[in-house]
């Protein structure tokens, strides 16, 4: 009896210690934390995963013993929750900082927690999603705080290409903090209370003498629209997570995985005549390309990546014939959708994670160019608009393409053409492929006859005619074997859905190499 006594207490106490890691930095923190209206960090594990799926890892851990002053405060866990479960019934492992202890700061213990359960989802082929709350290195542990960073660095590095790494900055995300985010697959910020930076706005007060605010520098609208740091921007917690949940959707659980069609054959068939009214008969005339990435998806939906970003390029995941693709496009509606250096970035990223993962590429092309201008070449565009090209040449996945209407000069090269590899290359009839757009062609080529002429205007217009004829439309590349067919526009779901089923076993490769040198 006594035994069975010291053993029934042994569970009680094992509950009671439980129960007190649950409550992190104790009740009055967690109030603290609700009235900045954030959730804690067992709370957002709570949303993220599937109801009663979550099981932890290191409940029990407390930070190191140093003099300086935290010997009485040891918190169960330390400052972060780690652990695994499901989110639509897919393994997911996840971490979530803790703010309510030492305000989420990282010591060595947080980082061996990290680190763990970062090896756990490269080790079983499952994605990690980091829940983001730190105030930043544990200052009164040292060199250590500081090496844990480094150890978690080395883990994303290592976990890239192989799993899915997905951060959800909830709240701040400073110094040394930001390269972790920085360093993974996409990025989602809760607007007000997520923030990134490296440096904050007293210390550059302190060091040049401007004055900024938390937001202006590094907000949610700040990394989404204009550093390009940020992939999602959500009004609360809950509608991050909801995202995060909806993402996962489109994307495999590791380097492994490849997409398995379910084809729906009496909805292949289906054709979309709205799309033959789509394009404009002025080619000058801007359409959004929406209404035309929306009718090809099944039902309707087109999952965007980066949508605040350079929005003269879109990128983004749907789901076509029952699998999933990552959609790359023009969009008409925002500076003709001319390729600069943002939408260059921008693209090239979205392209290489798809080729990690076995993704299928379907790209949608109108394309004037590439942004002509001193401030794009002194910012690098020749370099930046190579990323682009080593992206799509080195992508080994299916590539699909359909030229919708403008592709001219290096611009035409770059998106998905057939010399970069591309497997399948469609063009509607509204096609339009050269070196320049006509008007600009005629003037280098004929200046002289057009300025001799009797009537210079109506010579002009009678030589960009012949030019677009004779050079420009699609029948010429499709002659030359550069273009596969020439498809009617309200065929275009059916010819990409019968492309990826032909193309699904597709295996491809380059020569051994211990890794390509990318013009970064």
């Amino acid at each position: 009896m006594d035994q069975q006594k010291s053993t029934l207490q042994k569970i009680s106490d094992l509950l009671q210690l439980k129960e007190q890691g649950r409550l992190g930095g104790g009740d009055n923190r967690i109030t603290a934390q609700h009235k900045r209206g954030k959730l804690t960090a067992r709370e957002r594990i709570i949303l993220l995963l599937d109801t009663g799926s979550f099981q932890e890892f290191d409940a029990l851990a407390t930070h190191r013993s140093t003099d300086f002053g935290l010997d009485n405060h040891h918190y169960l866990g330390d400052a972060v929750v780690v652990g695994y479960g499901t989110i639509n019934n897919k393994l997911t492992f996840v971490y979530a900082q803790d703010f309510t202890v030492s305000g989420g700061s990282l010591s060595e213990v947080v980082s061996s927690k990290i680190c763990k359960v970062m090896d756990k989802a490269i080790q079983n082929g499952a994605p990690i999603i980091g829940l983001i709350d730190s105030g930043g290195a544990r200052i009164q542990e040292g060199i250590d705080s500081l090496a844990g960073y480094a150890n978690i660095f080395q883990k994303n590095v290592i976990a890239s290409g192989v799993v899915p790494q997905i951060s959800v900055i909830m709240g701040p995300a400073a110094g040394g903090a930001t390269y972790s985010p920085a360093l993974t697959d996409f990025i989602f910020m809760v607007e007000k209370t997520g923030q990134m930076y490296i440096t904050g706005p007293e210390v550059i007060k302190s060091v040049t003498g401007e004055e900024v605010s938390h937001e202006t520098l590094g907000g949610s609208y700040t990394h989404t629209q204009i550093s390009g740091v940020a992939h999602f921007s959500n009004p609360n917690e809950e509608e991050a997570i909801t995202s995060v949940q909806n993402l996962l959707n489109y994307i495999p659980q590791n380097n492994m995985e490849y997409s398995n069609w379910e084809m729906n054959q009496s909805n292949i068939e289906l054709r979309i005549p709205e799309l033959n009214e789509v394009i404009p008969d002025n080619p000058n005339e801007p359409y959004d390309m929406l209404n035309v990435i929306r009718p090809i998806t099944d039902d309707d939906i087109f999952f965007q990546i980066h949508e605040k970003f350079a929005p003269n390029i879109m990128v983004g995941f749907a789901k076509i014939g029952g699998g999933s693709v990552g959609i790359v496009a023009q969009q008409p509606t925002s500076s003709a959708g001319v390729l600069d250096i943002n939408a260059s970035i921008k693209a090239a990223r979205f392209v290489r994670f798809c080729d990690s993962f076995n993704i299928p590429l379907v790209t949608l092309i109108d394309v004037p160019g590439f942004m002509p201008g001193v401030e794009q070449e002194l910012g690098g565009i020749i370099r930046h608009g190579a990323k682009l090209i080593y992206a799509y040449a080195e992508a080994t996945v299916p590539k699909i393409s359909i030229l919708i209407r403008k592709a001219y000069g290096g611009s035409y090269i770059v998106m998905s053409s057939k010399n970069l590899s591309g497997d399948i290359n469609l063009a509607w009839p509204t096609a339009q492929i050269a070196v320049m757009g006509a008007e600009g062609a005629v003037n280098i080529i004929h200046k002289s006859h057009i300025n001799n002429s009797s009537d210079p205007d109506a010579e002009k217009s009678k030589l960009v005619s012949e030019y677009e004829n004779k050079l420009m439309n699609p029948y010429i590349a499709a002659n030359r074997g550069l273009i596969d067919d020439v498809i009617e526009p309200a065929e275009t779901r059916f010819h990409i859905i019968k492309s990826l089923e032909m193309l699904q076993n597709k295996r491809d490769s380059y020569p051994p190499k211990k890794h390509g040198n990318i013009p970064l």
